[in-house]
């Protein structure tokens, strides 16, 4: 056997072993690159399952009992009464604000309800934020660009969503819980004075993104919005695909 033989021989069997180390390298990289979408899928699917619960139960408990209100409870976590006659007299942004009747036993029904849900242990780490939002409309169409118009009812809705969770945290529901419950309440729970800024249509789809007319009665409401932990959710995801 020659030398230029016994030369190729080791060199084609170093490139074979070459080969098989590269063909290990990439089926060990697909199979991270698969385990972490498995992960990543894991992660999105329990998310999605805790938000569709938390939907379910809401709707089963509040939808069909409070139709009287015109209550919706919506996929997005939000509840919405847009019966505007139900919960506040007439008021201007100057006055003092107070509920109806009406509206007080409204919530003093749905307040423990509602508490007892967001309480619940298996929720709690899919909430940040239970906003209670208060939402006006307008008088008149000229209205909407009135910069000084809009302030004012900033600070009537301001008003209205601070008298709604005074009047939660005022029940004797709230008094009962033990105080690291009021004290993660406190924490979650914050009221949201949005004037017409989203504000609804006769649909009830944004005014905003439809590019419709205002409706008065739907636009005036107060809203219930759970908010999920979906920045939590991002951090959990790029934990496990940078491992």
């Amino acid at each position: 056997m020659s030398k230029k033989e016994t030369f190729w021989i080791p060199y084609a069997d170093l490139m074979t072993v070459l080969m098989v180390i590269f063909l290990f390298i990439s089926l060990s990289y697909m199979g991270l690159v698969q385990f972490q979408n498995n992960q990543r899928d894991a992660i999105f699917k329990e998310y999605n399952q805790t938000k569709k619960s938390i939907y379910t139960e809401l709707d089963k408990t509040f939808t069909y009992r409070f139709k009287n209100y015109n209550l919706k409870v919506n996929p997005d976590l939000s509840i919405q009464i847009t019966d505007a006659n139900a919960l506040f007299p007439v008021q201007f942004y100057d006055q003092e604000v107070v509920l109806t009747e009406r509206f007080k036993t409204f919530l003093n029904e749905f307040t423990p309800l509602f508490l007892s849900i967001i309480l619940k242990d298996k929720y709690m780490s899919s909430i940040s934020e239970i906003r209670i939002e208060g939402h006006t409309a307008i008088q008149t169409d000229d209205k909407e660009t009135d910069k000084d118009y809009y302030q004012k009812m900033l600070t009537l809705s301001q008003k209205r969503s601070n008298k709604v969770l005074e009047h939660m945290m005022s029940s004797n529901y709230y008094d009962s819980l033990s105080e690291s419950k009021k004290s993660l309440l406190r924490f979650m729970i914050t009221s949201n004075g949005l004037a017409y800024g989203k504000a609804l249509d006769k649909a009830g789809n944004f005014k905003f993104l439809s590019g419709n007319s205002i409706n008065t009665e739907k636009s005036m409401r107060v809203e219930f919005r759970i908010v999920t932990t979906s920045d939590k959710l991002v951090e959990k995801v790029l934990e496990q695909l940078n491992k």
